[in-house]
C-alpha cells in the first residue's frame, strides 16, 4: 500500500493531517496492525457481541464460515445507522477464523477532524476507520490514495473492507428501501476485483447509550443481519473499463442488498420479531 503524495497530503489540514498520521502508521505498520487486529478479536468484538446478544438475530454465517478467499472481501452493506459494521464485524470475528484484517472506508468528518474523532476511532474499531474518504470538493484529490489503498488491502487474502454502497445514511420512513449506489462502488469492485458478500441489517439505532441499555433491559429494538452467498460479477469485467461499466456493477449490488431484505422479512416471521415494514401490521 502506497503512502499519500506530499501534493495529496497538502489538501488536508492541520488537524486531519494528525489524525491521518495516527490511522495510517496503525494500519500500515505490521506490529501496530496486527495489535490492533488483536484488540478487534479479542476486547473490541467481545464488548460489542456482550452489549447486542440479546438482541441480534443473524443468518446466512455459514455462507462466510465456508469462505476460503483468495482475495480481499468487499462486505457491502446497507446503511441506517452509524453502528452497523460494528456490530457485523463483532459476529464476523467470532464466527469466521479467515479473517486477517478489517477495514472501514469512512467520512473524514468527524474521525479524521478532531481528537473525539480519534478516541472513538481507537476505541471501538482499534483504527479500523480507514482510509478517510474526503467530500470537500477541494479535497477530493486525496481520494486518489484512498482508492489506491483499498484496491491494495483487497489484493490481500484474510483482508474485509466494509463498504456502504448507498455513501450516505439512509433516514426515511421506509428502512427496506435503499439509496442508489454510488460510482465510486463500481469503480471499487471492477478495479480490485474481489469477493462481494452483501449484508442486510436492520434494527440498530444511533443512541449508543440507548442502543447497550435495551440488550439488557430486553426492550431493545431487535437486530436483524442476514449474510449473502458471494456475487458473479465475471460478465461485468469484461466490460469496458467507463462510468458505465461501473454503474451497472453498483446498481448490480444494489439489488443483491435489496434481495436479502426478503430473507430478513422471513427471518423477523420466523423469529416472531416485530415488523418494519410500514406497510405490514403487527400480525404480519
Amino acid at each position: 500500500m502506497r503512502r499519500p503524495t506530499e501534493q495529496e497530503l497538502k489538501l488536508l489540514n492541520l488537524t486531519e493531517r494528525v489524525c491521518f498520521e495516527i490511522a495510517d502508521a496503525v494500519n500500515r505498520r505490521p506490529v501496530l496492525k496486527r495489535a490492533a487486529n488483536l484488540f478487534q478479536g479479542t476486547i473490541g468484538q467481545t464488548w460489542v457481541h456482550y452489549a447486542t446478544r440479546n438482541l441480534v438475530h443473524s443468518q446466512g454465517l455459514e455462507r462466510l464460515k465456508a469462505l476460503r478467499p483468495e482475495r480481499g472481501v468487499f462486505l457491502v452493506c446497507n446503511h441506517r445507522s452509524f453502528f452497523d459494521f460494528y456490530c457485523i464485524s463483532s459476529v464476523l470475528l467470532r464466527a469466521c477464523s479467515w479473517v486477517r484484517g478489517i477495514y472501514f472506508p469512512v467520512r473524514s468528518n468527524f474521525f479524521y477532524e478532531g481528537p473525539a474523532g480519534v478516541v472513538v476511532n481507537m476505541v471501538m474499531s482499534a483504527w479500523a476507520m480507514y482510509p478517510p474518504v474526503l467530500r470537500a470538493p477541494s479535497k477530493r484529490g486525496f481520494n486518489t490514495f484512498t482508492l489506491d489503498a483499498v484496491d491494495a488491502l483487497l489484493q490481500e487474502p484474510g483482508n474485509v473492507i466494509g463498504y456502504h454502497p448507498e455513501g450516505r445514511r439512509g433516514t426515511g420512513p421506509d428502512p427496506y428501501e435503499l439509496l442508489p449506489a454510488s460510482l465510486g462502488t463500481g469503480s471499487i469492485v471492477y478495479r480490485a476485483r474481489p469477493v462481494v458478500i452483501p449484508v442486510f441489517t436492520l434494527g440498530l439505532i444511533n443512541n449508543l447509550p440507548k442502543q447497550v441499555v435495551g440488550n439488557f433491559t430486553g426492550d431493545g429494538e431487535p437486530v436483524t443481519m442476514v449474510f449473502g452467498e458471494p456475487l458473479d460479477l465475471e460478465r461485468f469485467y469484461a466490460m469496458p473499463a467507463e462510468p458505465e461499466t461501473y454503474k451497472a456493477i453498483a446498481e448490480h449490488i444494489r439489488e443483491a442488498i435489496i434481495a436479502l431484505s426478503v430473507e430478513e422479512r422471513a427471518l423477523r416471521r420466523a423469529k416472531g420479531l416485530p415488523p418494519l415494514d410500514p406497510n405490514a401490521s403487527a400480525g404480519g
